[in-house]
């Protein structure tokens, strides 16, 4: 069950327990441009996952993932639900989704 109500309100609490980097999804892997740092699947876990459906369009969902890198790493990853481009590893795919019906 998601206790949050907004992305934002996530976020912010997520931030204050230490989920201080922000991920973005590439190919193969996740990056986090602030340390200029390149995670493969099996180099981080998703800790949680919050979903959260559009106000006036259920279809315009994001999913935001709280990640723990083995490296010590934990950043927030935000992707619209369900959208994955075929440039995507299916590796990467199948760690994301992996998480979809278990939260």
């Amino acid at each position: 069950m998601n206790p949050y109500k907004t992305l934002s309100e996530a976020t912010n609490d997520l931030f204050q327990k230490g989920y201080t980097y922000n991920f973005n999804l590439r190919p193969d892997c996740i990056e986090c441009m602030e340390n200029n740092t390149s995670l493969q699947p099996d180099e981080f876990e998703i800790d949680n996952v919050y979903r959260f459906e559009g106000m006036n369009d259920p279809g315009d969902s994001n999913i935001l993932y709280a990640i723990s890198s083995h490296h010590g790493l934990k950043g927030l990853l935000v992707n619209a639900y369900g959208v994955y481009a075929d440039t995507f590893s299916a590796d990467l795919i199948k760690k994301l989704d992996a998480h979809h019906d278990s939260n």
